[in-house]
């Protein structure tokens, strides 16, 4: 796992809506959720190829909050990165905190796990 980089300020994430960040020269998609959670993900979309995942739809399946890929619409968990449409791909998860009032990403470079 990488250092801990700092994205933004925290006042600064919308909620129920992501944000791109450049980590390590690696593009990730931060999200916030209505209660609070903080989520990171890889923002490359499997399916289309584009660095799009930031730009998503987010919501939830059942007591699960999610993204939709913007392209082609397949649904992932927020905190698993598993596509709720075909288990076996899945987006790379980061972990994510609040220091000081900004948030912080460290790349973890391994996909989901199985």
């Amino acid at each position: 796992m990488s250092q801990w980089r700092s994205i933004c300020p925290e006042a600064r994430l919308p909620v129920e809506r992501g944000v791109a960040a450049l980590v390590d020269g690696e593009q990730v998609a931060v999200f916030r959720t209505a209660e609070g959670g903080l989520h990171a993900l890889s923002n490359h979309d499997p399916y289309s190829g584009a660095m799009v995942m930031s730009r998503g739809i987010v919501g939830s399946r059942g007591d699960r909050h999610t993204v939709a890929s913007p392209v082609f619409k397949q649904v992932f968990d927020l905190e698993t990165g598993r596509c709720l449409d075909d288990p076996s791909v899945g987006l790379a998860v980061h972990p994510v905190r609040v220091v000081d009032g900004f948030v912080e990403v460290a790349l973890q470079r391994r996909a989901m796990s199985a």
